[in-house]
């Protein structure tokens, strides 16, 4: 994913559930995620990024269920990863902040399985509320 073009649409769009379900890729999970985090202290950030991806998957018939849509593990874990990433380079502007996240090993898909067993990180629990990984520390 490319940075947008403009991103106050994109995140507007986003936050009025109208963004193209096909726009709301990983990568775009993870720039959201940077966004909130620039304009909020993390726990702020976190309350976001929840409400609004539940709303989001609402809006576009996702369902948010035990099976599919809103994880909470998952959003936690990278939201710590994002403000980790964010923190080591202060100054950077999101456009800068993002191309050095994409090259990163926190844009991975795989990155949770560093932390989780997938049975652990695809559990109930796990999509329901924030779990402890059970590999590794997470940052």
């Amino acid at each position: 994913m490319q940075f947008p073009a403009d991103l106050e649409s994109f995140v507007r769009d986003f936050e009025r559930g109208t963004l193209p379900k096909a726009r709301w890729t990983h990568e775009a999970h993870l720039l959201m995620g940077l966004w909130y985090l620039s304009r909020h202290a993390p726990s702020q950030a976190l309350a976001e990024m929840r409400a609004r991806i539940r709303a989001y998957n609402d809006a576009v018939g996702t369902l948010n269920s035990d099976s599919g849509g809103y994880h909470e593990t998952l959003t936690r874990l990278y939201l710590r990863g994002l403000a980790a990433h964010r923190d080591a380079a202060p100054g950077e502007s999101l456009r800068e902040s993002f191309a050095r996240l994409l090259a990163s090993p926190i844009a991975g898909r795989a990155w949770p399985l560093t932390f989780y067993s997938r049975e652990r990180l695809f559990s109930v629990a796990a999509r329901r509320d924030w779990i402890e990984p059970d590999l590794q520390p997470a940052p």
